[in-house]
């Protein structure tokens, strides 16, 4: 209408209205502007090169491992892991109570932005015990024979009850070393299992409760959860057994990738979000204290 300035437009010192995209932008906005175009150009960069080292490296540790290099390794080579096997229904209770904060519990690429291409919306959440070789002190709290149970696995790396929404597909992908080697052990599974699988290279594995395998992420690889289910799985991750040689170049390589970006902001991420679960915990139980209260 006459004599109306749209939302988005300016007066100039003259007093004219001025379109919004001729509008000049202040010198501190352009700095940062400016400084966060670096960054992600920094970013892309080190992706880049980080991605031909990586495949360099990958060569060299599977020359070093002293375990198979196929997309599924056999569990047996790994006894440390048998406890943790035979204890699955005491890790799916303890995944059961974190669940009831569910609405607590970050989504993937809410830890870090780097997953956003496979993990949507609320459709991949993920409850961190462990993180880059470190404890979470305030989660593990909700998992205390989950955590206990993971001291037994020598090197750990990461550690998380992996959520899977029901009907979502986590496209094809692959992992960052062939200096880990992934764990899945199935706790809370859709009763149409057959219908909840993985794939790893040309290889189809389906979860059950209870059940264990061993994997190379470094392999494309993808998950379909086909079943109007959640599915819970403990995820975690330690070092692939190899001759020393490959031990230290997994050893420097891996203190190289917590120097940059991919590993800082989760890591910051990961103190936030598990500051917001305790928040979550901690009003859950003083309204059930009030609730209590007012009962008698």
């Amino acid at each position: 209408m006459p004599g109306e300035v749209g939302g988005a437009d300016y007066h100039d010192r003259k007093g004219h209205v001025m379109p919004a995209s001729l509008k000049p932008v202040p010198a501190d906005e352009q700095q940062k502007s400016l400084m966060q175009k670096f960054k992600e150009k920094r970013r892309w960069a080190v992706k880049r090169f980080g991605k031909k080292l990586i495949y360099k490296l990958a060569k060299f540790m599977e020359k070093q491992s002293l375990v198979e290099t196929t997309p599924f390794i056999p569990s047996e080579q790994f006894k440390f892991l048998d406890d943790l096997q035979q204890n699955w229904q005491v890790m799916a209770d303890e995944a059961r109570e974190v669940l009831k904060f569910r609405d607590a519990i970050p989504a993937f690429q809410e830890i870090s932005r780097d997953q956003h291409r496979i993990s949507k919306g609320k459709n991949w959440r993920t409850f961190i015990l462990y993180g880059f070789g470190q404890l979470l002190e305030k989660n593990a709290k909700m998992a205390p024979q989950t955590t206990k149970l993971l001291e037994a696995v020598p090197n750990l790396q990461t550690a998380w009850f992996s959520i899977l929404a029901p009907g979502y597909h986590i496209p094809a992908h692959t992992g960052v070393t062939k200096g880990i080697l992934r764990v899945h052990i199935g706790l809370i599974i859709p009763k149409d299992y057959d219908k909840c699988r993985i794939r790893v290279g040309d290889d189809i594995k389906a979860w059950q409760e209870g059940s264990m395998f061993i994997l190379d992420d470094t392999y494309n690889h993808e998950v379909w959860n086909e079943t109007d289910e959640e599915r819970v799985i403990l995820l975690f991750d330690f070092d692939r057994p190899m001759k020393w040689p490959g031990r230290l170049a997994n050893k420097l390589s891996i203190a190289a990738m917590k120097m940059t970006a991919f590993y800082q902001e989760p890591k910051k991420n990961l103190v936030n979000f598990e500051d917001r679960f305790e928040a979550a915990t901690q009003r859950a139980s003083d309204n059930l204290e009030k609730m209590s209260d007012r009962t008698f």
